[in-house]
Parts: structure tokens; sequence; C-alpha cells
């Protein structure tokens, strides 16, 4: 399962806070596409099924898929704010090569 540094569940909570919907959870997907072979998603949802595996990390709900699980087991999620611009970037000791952007990896 994924984690997140505490600097990236602070900025989730607050894009979160800013929509307005106590419902809501960050959602970590790995889709097939990118030029390296797969892609990272992150989005805000509300339908968690019986098999997604649910963490929280400082009052941010992560749902991950089981598909996805097995390419995000001891990957981490940090967010940075500097000159070279704010982002989140996920850090994955299971990423043989990634792309130059950063959202893909094999």
């Amino acid at each position: 399962m994924i984690t997140l540094t505490d600097t990236a569940s602070t900025k989730v909570k607050e894009l979160m806070e800013a929509e307005g919907n106590p419902e809501l959870f960050l959602r970590v997907a790995v889709r097939p596409g990118g030029c390296s072979g797969f892609s990272y998603e992150m989005f805000f949802d509300t339908d968690v099924t019986g098999d997604d595996q649910t963490v929280d990390f400082g009052g941010v709900k992560v749902v991950v898929d089981p598909a996805s699980a097995q390419w995000l087991t001891g990957a981490s999620l940090d967010y940075k704010d500097g000159l070279q611009g704010a982002g989140f970037a996920i850090d994955n000791p299971n990423a043989q090569r990634t792309c130059g952007c950063g959202n893909s990896f094999s």
C-alpha cells in the first residue's frame, strides 16, 4: 500500500476541504498506458468497493484497488512546492524505469 508524507497528506486535506464534501477520499491507481507502460492516477472519489484497500494518513483516507496495490507496495506520495514548480510525486521502488514526466513507469 502506498504511504503519504506529512506534506502530501496536509496538501490533500487542504484540497479535499476546498471541495466541501466530507465523503471524499483520495484514490490512487495504476493504469496501463503512458510512455513507460503504466501510469499513475490520483483523484477524489466517494465509492469504495469491498476489495479496495483503505488506510488513513492524518485524516486523509486513501483507497487503492487490488490490481493497483501490487504496483504501489512500498511507494510513497510526496508534495513539493519550490522554484521548479509544485506538485505531487510518487517514489516507487517497484518501478524499474520511469519516463521524464514522472507519471509513467514500468
